[in-house]
């Protein structure tokens, strides 16, 4: 390599477009950035700590949907064992999500009193990354959108309802096998809350009792139930952490708290996934 070429070619490919004041890294990623995020509008030493931890929780929750966007995507095009890898990934991230309760857990009702009421009507109810998940998970409820109007991420919320949802792409998967017989369950309108189906039931149950014949069926079946039971055990570590910081106090922002919570943590996605387990 000559003298010139050594002078054009950096150090680190990552460096290029780097200013003189960053690293490479911190360039690249945006590190600077991301760590000037944080601005704490009271003195206890707690708020950065729960600062940080939620913006966690939504870099992850954008994370899960890249990665079931793109299964969901992989399914519609029949590229079942993409898919099976892609969801593989989630589930690693879904076990990050769900331990990133554990830094609130150790908050006692003391220490988030201490900033609770800075927080004003924020509440965790108004995250359009975790709606636009639930609605891509198929939990689709057109009301569900309101509470993001007048909002940056309203466009966003209303498109993740008019798409298909992860689970509507595997309903189509099995119909395409003759599994299912096209109707209800795979032409219905994707806006609207999902209704449970004996035929989809049934067809779930065609690949557990015969999981040699439809083995990558079988495996989709178990990797979307591993989804949804981290799902469910996010849910119920959320409700069990609000209700060691508040009791049976109303939630941040004039939402229900513990009771909404109680209610919500019964849902399951994918649910002939877990009615079929009654049946083999």
């Amino acid at each position: 390599m000559t003298t010139e070429q050594t002078t054009r070619s950096p150090a680190c490919p990552l460096s290029a477009g780097s200013s003189s004041d960053t690293t490479p890294y911190a360039h690249y990623a945006r590190m600077d950035e991301l760590l000037g995020l944080q601005h704490p509008l009271s003195s206890a030493r707690t708020e950065p700590g729960f600062i940080i931890m939620s913006q966690v929780k939504e870099l992850l929750f954008k994370l899960l949907h890249t990665e079931f966007s793109t299964a969901r995507d992989q399914l519609a095009d029949d590229l079942l064992d993409d898919a099976l890898w892609t969801l593989r990934r989630a589930a690693r991230v879904q076990q990050v999500l769900l331990v990133s309760w554990e830094t609130f857990s150790v908050l006692s009702p003391v220490e988030f009193a201490e900033f609770r009421d800075v927080l004003g009507s924020a509440s965790g109810f108004q995250s359009a990354g975790y709606r636009r998940l639930e609605f891509l998970l198929g939990n689709k409820n057109p009301a569900m959108a309101a509470p993001h109007r007048n909002t940056a991420g309203y466009d966003a919320v209303v498109g993740q309802l008019h798409e298909p949802s992860l689970y509507d792409a595997a309903l189509a998967l099995l119909a395409r096998r003759g599994l299912l017989t096209p109707g209800d369950a795979t032409n219905r309108d994707v806006t609207r809350p999902y209704c449970v189906g004996a035929e989809v039931e049934e067809a779930w149950r065609a690949v557990y009792r015969d999981p040699g014949r439809h083995r990558d069926l079988h495996l989709l079946a178990e990797a979307l139930m591993d989804s949804a039971d981290q799902f469910a055990r996010w849910r119920y570590t959320h409700l069990v952490t609000v209700q060691r910081m508040l009791g049976a106090k109303p939630g941040t922002g004039g939402t229900e708290g513990v009771a909404w919570l109680a209610r919500i943590s019964e849902h399951r996605f994918f649910p002939e996934l877990w009615s079929v387990r009654s049946t083999l």
